[in-house]
């Protein structure tokens, strides 16, 4: 404690001529009294009570003095040190990844969330940068003094599920940093001191992680796959905790309907695999646990069934500009001599045989014929609205021969009036021409469209697949207005161009559009399915003029509210006695 106005310490005088005015104010002359037949009473009650009656005759004398001490203590603005945010600007690098929400009481977001909003009074001015974790930092603020905004911005913040990689975010901090102090708080559930960049002496490290003793049993890993007449599922579970757990798993169907139930026992520390065999066909279904820790986020997952996907198988005849296209986007390509590509029934093919369009029963893609003679050809190359043609405009290329059509297929790109690519009823893709006739190869169309053939036929039909949370990527979609759905039909985005941001919650959700419809599911990424220990330490120290900043709180408001009390009491006193006294 210490006083900012020393020198106002001489207006402890007043107290004392107060005082000296009380010694030798007029003093009451004796009066005889003729009569003493209260004398015992009066004298019996001072004796049991001295004091009292001593404080009630000289209560105001008393209440004066304590009001005048303390206006002097005023005018010498009493203060105390207290600890407070150092440097000349101050960054807050939030941690938004799911993990955020694991806690006991409240999860360590929200307590983070209440640290952040104390620290904001601390900060005497002091220009704010807060920065959330992502794939992609955001700084949701930059350099910002006005107190509401800063509050506001605190108080907006949300857990986006997205893994931290917080070294993105470091990254980020250190360019606000330049040569100013600064005071950089990181509010995470862990982070290894070897993280963090300790280049500068200008900055001082104060790292906030989740308390201590979180439990947590997770899904760490789940799986389904049909063969067409039943279902099999996978389901991995890993217990972090030092207490063993009974706990139990329920398989649901896209309706929410349990198809299967277990309980298990988990031993402390113990990772188990159960598989589950001969279940009914589904479009997708769902792992719970019902168990009593402190993350319950990765109690629950979601998979789209779907057949294992198919390996691609080249024809060894086609054009090596084909061969090494399919091999640039799918690391499982065979280039497999022509006859034995009736062999590889369960694999994507590529070819220009005709006939294995009634011997193969998957879908394959065509890329020429070998039954019939090309013509020659002259025109515009024009498309429909296709997903094939989502990444892959063909206006540009040229066609210099064509196959004959298909009878009964759907054609889906033309040279002048004449079909270049249809679709068979089955889902075979047909390219009526040879590459050697066309400029096509020189386009970067070329690899996006054999990319969306392989898209398109390896994977399972009305499925996009599965996302990390907020994940953008490129899908395969015909041509049109798709929009992202919940399961409750909440209209969640839109998909643009065929980019597609995935939402923000792991679970199950609809892409749509006017006449079609496929699911997709967001899955936590693995390190959002494990609970570290929580870590909290200062690292480095800002010194300014030689001396660490201290911040002063002021006892004045404090006084000023006693002393007003007193004169009230005061007044209360002389009321009480009669102002004529």
């Amino acid at each position: 404690m210490g006083f900012s106005q020393i020198i106002f310490s001489w207006t402890a005088i007043i107290p004392v001529i107060v005082l000296l005015y009380y010694f030798f104010r007029k003093k009451y002359t004796d009066q005889p009294v003729s009569s003493t037949l209260f004398w015992s009473e009066i004298m019996q009650e001072t004796r049991v009570s001295p004091y009292l009656k001593h404080l009630q005759k000289n209560a105001l004398l008393y209440l004066q003095l304590l009001a005048l001490l303390l206006l002097v203590l005023a005018l010498m603005n009493p203060y105390v040190k207290k600890s407070t945010i150092a440097g000349a600007q101050t960054i807050f690098i939030v941690d938004t990844s799911a993990t955020m929400l694991a806690g006991k009481e409240q999860s360590t977001f929200d307590a983070h969330k209440k640290e952040m909003q104390s620290l904001v009074k601390q900060l005497d001015g002091r220009p704010v940068t807060l920065i959330t974790t992502g794939n992609t930092p955001q700084a949701v603020l930059q350099q910002e003094t006005n107190v509401k905004n800063i509050e506001k911005a605190i108080q907006d913040l949300h857990v986006t599920y997205e893994t931290a990689q917080m070294n993105k975010a470091l990254d980020v901090a250190q360019a606000f940093v330049g040569d100013t102090q600064t005071s950089i708080y990181v509010f995470t559930d862990s982070l290894d001191k070897k993280q963090l960049p300790m280049e500068k002496d200008s900055v001082k490290w104060l790292v906030y992680g989740a308390e201590k003793g979180l439990t947590n049993v997770a899904i760490t890993r789940f799986a389904a796959t049909t063969d067409g007449k039943s279902t099999m599922a996978l389901v991995q579970l890993q217990n972090d905790t030092d207490q063993k757990h009974e706990l139990t798993i329920t398989l649901q169907n896209n309706q929410g309907e349990v198809i299967m139930d277990e309980k298990i026992s988990l031993s402390a520390n113990e990772a188990t695999t159960k598989t589950f065999k001969d279940l009914p066909l589904m479009d997708t279904i769902t792992a719970n646990i019902d168990v009593k820790d402190d993350y319950a986020v990765d109690n629950t997952q979601s998979v789209v069934l779907q057949t294992a996907t198919a390996n691609i198988v080249v024809d060894q005849s086609m054009h090596q500009l084909i061969q090494k296209g399919f091999q640039s986007i799918n690391n499982n390509v065979k280039i497999v001599p022509s006859l034995q590509l009736a062999d590889n029934q369960n694999a994507t093919i590529v070819t220009n045989q005709t006939s294995l369009l009634q011997k193969i029963q998957r879908p394959l893609v065509l890329i020429g014929r070998d039954d019939v003679e090309k013509k020659e050809i002259n025109g515009e190359v024009k498309t429909t609205s296709d997903a094939l043609f989502a990444f892959s405009e063909l206006n540009d290329i040229y066609v210099s021969a064509l196959y004959p059509a298909f009878d009964g297929y759907k054609t889906i790109a033309t040279v002048g009036d004449k079909p270049f690519i249809q679709r068979s009823p089955q889902g075979d893709i047909i390219v009526l021409a040879d590459i050697a006739d066309t400029d096509w190869p020189l386009y970067p169309s070329f690899p996006l469209f054999l990319w969306s053939a392989e898209q398109q036929l390896s994977e399972s039909v009305g499925s996009l697949g599965i996302f990390a949370p907020n994940e953008q990527r490129s899908v395969a979609l015909a041509q049109g207005d798709w929009s992202v759905y919940s399961q409750d039909d909440e209209f969640l985005s839109s998909i643009t161009n065929g980019l597609l941001t995935a939402p923000m919650q792991p679970g199950i959700y609809m892409a749509r559009s006017s006449s079609e419809e496929k699911r997709l599911i967001v899955q936590l990424q693995a390190p959002e399915r494990v609970i570290e220990e929580g870590t909290s330490y200062t690292l480095g120290e800002l010194q300014q003029n030689g001396k660490e900043e201290v911040s002063k709180a002021s006892f004045v408001p404090w006084l000023i509210l006693i002393i007003l009390c007193l004169l009230v009491a005061e007044w209360e006193v002389q009321r009480r006695r009669g102002f004529t006294n």
